[in-house]
C-alpha cells in the first residue's frame, strides 16, 4: 500500500527549514539545496512543494507567527504588562524568532505579499492590545485621556525597539522590562 504523505506537514517541514537558517545565517543563507539538507529531504521534493525560492519564502512568512502565538496563548488571558514582556526577545527561542522575523522585514520592503503578511500580523496584534487597554480604561485602570488605539500603537512600537535594542546587546531584557514598567506607570491609574 503506498505511504499517505501528509502535504501541508511537508510545507510546514519545509518553513521550519526555512526559519532554523534564516535565524542562524538571515535569509541570504536560504538556498533550495540548503532548506533541502537542513530539512533532510532532496531539493527535488522541495520544489515538488514550491516552485521557486520566493515562493518558499512567502510560505514561510505564514508561518512566523506560531512561536509567538504559543507564548502568547490568547492575549485576553494575559495582562497587557504580560504581554508586552512575551514579545521581547528574552530566551533563546524568543531570539531566533525575532531575527528570523527581521530578516523577512528585509526581504518584505521589495516584497509586497511579505509585507501584506505583516501588515495583517501587526493589525491583529495592535487590535487585541487595543482591546486589552480599552476594556482596562472601563476598568478604570487607565489613565481617562489615554486613547487604547493610540496607545496600542505607541506599546507596540516601544517594543519593537526594545527588542531591537536587547538582540543587539545595548539592553539587557531586565532593563527592557523595566522600561516598560516605567512608560505603563504613566498611563495607568
Amino acid at each position: 500500500m503506498p505511504k499517505r504523505v501528509d502535504h501541508e506537514d511537508r510545507r510546514q517541514q519545509i518553513a521550519a527549514a526555512v526559519r532554523r537558517i534564516a535565524a542562524d545565517r538571515g535569509l541570504e543563507g536560504v538556498s533550495l539545496n540548503e532548506v533541502a539538507a537542513e530539512a533532510g529531504i532532496s531539493k527535488g521534493f522541495v520544489q515538488h512543494y514550491f516552485a521557486s525560492r520566493d515562493d518558499m519564502l512567502r510560505f514561510a512568512t505564514t508561518t512566523l507567527r506560531s512561536g509567538l502565538e504559543e507564548r502568547i496563548a490568547t492575549p485576553s488571558e494575559l495582562g497587557v504588562r504580560d504581554l508586552l514582556i512575551a514579545l521581547l526577545p528574552l530566551n533563546e527561542a524568543a531570539r531566533d524568532e525575532a531575527l528570523v522575523a527581521n530578516a523577512f522585514l528585509m526581504r518584505a520592503l521589495k516584497d509586497p505579499e511579505i509585507a501584506g503578511h505583516f501588515r495583517t500580523g501587526h493589525g491583529q496584534l495592535r487590535d487585541a492590545l487595543a482591546a486589552m487597554l480599552t476594556a482596562a480604561r472601563v476598568d478604570g485602570e487607565l489613565v481617562p485621556t489615554v486613547d487604547p488605539v493610540t496607545e496600542a500603537a505607541l506599546l507596540l512600537a516601544l517594543v519593537s525597539g526594545l527588542g531591537d535594542a536587547v538582540l543587539l546587546g545595548y539592553q539587557s531584557g531586565e532593563e527592557a522590562i523595566a522600561l516598560i514598567d516605567l512608560h505603563l506607570s504613566r498611563i495607568t491609574a
